[in-house]
């Protein structure tokens, strides 16, 4: 194995990695939202919302770890990092205000999440694909 092809593999499995973590991301902040109406309707509505916020923080956390290899050994773009890192923090900033109960910013900032997750799975769908 020549040093193109070990690169064209690592590159290979990091891009792949990345579009399903970001994939991931996007359907957990979807049913994060899912379960900020269940809030309303339901009496466990809450316990649901922390517990899959919890869960949003550990796949915000993977989706940086992921963006980080892709970047540095695969040669990746390093706006997908930038992007995954602030995602993360702007989820930690959403679940202080949450647990705070300041909903007027924390609502705002969820659905800023969403639309940025959408944006990254978007622009990372759009990479060309390597063998």
């Amino acid at each position: 194995m020549t040093m193109h092809q070990t690169v064209t593999a690592s590159s290979s499995w990091t891009t792949h990695a990345l579009r399903a973590v970001v994939a991931l991301h996007v359907v957990a902040l979807l049913f994060q939202a899912v379960t900020a109406g269940m809030l309303l309707s339901t009496p466990g509505g809450r316990a649901l919302h922390t517990i899959s916020g919890i869960a949003l923080l550990v796949i915000g956390l993977l989706h940086l770890i992921v963006a980080i290899l892709a970047w540095k050994p695969g040669g990746g773009q390093a706006e997908f990092m930038v992007a995954a890192a602030l995602q993360l923090v702007f989820t930690l900033v959403a679940a202080k205000l949450g647990g705070a109960g300041v909903k007027t910013l924390h609502l705002p900032l969820g659905v800023l999440l969403f639309g940025g997750g959408v944006v990254q799975l978007f622009r990372v769908l759009a990479q060309p694909r390597t063998a």
